[in-house]
């Protein structure tokens, strides 16, 4: 099982490495807004990635509800309130904007929530077929993309899962991938690292010693919640109580205990 669990790691890993290390850094005073963002998407899409990829640059967190193919929960949520079947799918209660189109929601993003309100040169012009984001998924094994059908009728947990994590963690992204194929919503917080002494693993930074994170920075608020170090993922259940790291761990227990 540990194999498995680290052949996950490997293939998240180059994954991630396909997107030249976007979904890694972000702003350390996110513009949070007042109601939560509502994200509808599926873990192995490209498109959605582009997205929660900027979500980790601005260092948002926000709701969300998978759609995997095959999916029955959300996905006709979707159709009622956007009229069509296609993710990403976001919904902004604070500007009243239900949005499709990964571009539109990128441009959206960074006009309300970025720093100057506009997109930068880098975001604005994305190919129109991601090629390097579809390398990606297959890269991934194609997880996150399909629900598990034993799950398909059983009901939602009564509250929202929270999951601390960035874009580009590869083990963050093993659970995720569990996550959208057991069709559980989550809260997503964001812990985009902030500045080069954030860099490495929780037990192997670039910078030696005690960490420190930058005062007053969404990591400073994250280290009070963890404790003495940063380490994603983390996931509570406030359904059951429960409270873990581990990646491996933290897949057992969504298996276990919705699978």
């Amino acid at each position: 099982m540990m194999l498995h669990h680290q052949i996950k790691v490997v293939q998240a890993l180059a994954s991630a490495l396909t997107e030249g290390g976007r979904g890694s850094n972000g702003t350390a005073f996110p513009k949070q807004p007042e109601q939560p963002l509502k994200l509808y998407e599926f873990e192995g899409s490209p498109f959605c990635r582009r997205v929660r990829e900027v979500m980790t640059l601005l260092n948002l967190d926000y709701e969300v509800y998978p759609c995997p193919k095959g999916g029955k929960k959300y996905r006709p949520q979707v159709k009622e309130l956007g009229g069509k079947l296609q993710f990403p799918f976001l919904v902004d209660e604070n500007t009243g904007d239900h949005l499709y189109e990964s571009q539109q929601i990128i441009h959206h993003l960074f006009k309300h929530y970025g720093k100057s309100g506009k997109t930068p040169r880098s975001y604005a012009h994305y190919p129109k077929i991601p090629f390097v984001a579809f390398a990606g998924t297959l890269l991934n094994g194609a997880r996150g993309v399909w629900v598990k059908k034993k799950i398909k009728n059983r009901a939602a947990p009564e509250q929202l899962l929270e999951l601390w994590g960035f874009e580009a963690s590869p083990y963050t992204r093993i659970v995720r991938s569990t996550l959208t194929e057991l069709e559980l919503p989550f809260i997503f917080h964001n812990v985009a690292k902030e500045r080069w002494q954030d860099q490495g693993l929780a037990k192997l930074r670039l910078k030696p010693g005690k960490y420190v994170p930058l005062k007053g920075g969404k990591r400073e608020k994250v280290l009070a919640l963890m404790g003495e170090n940063i380490q994603v993922p983390y996931l509570v259940d406030p359904n059951t109580g429960a409270h873990m790291f581990e990646s491996d761990d933290i897949v057992h227990y969504l298996q276990r205990q919705y699978g």
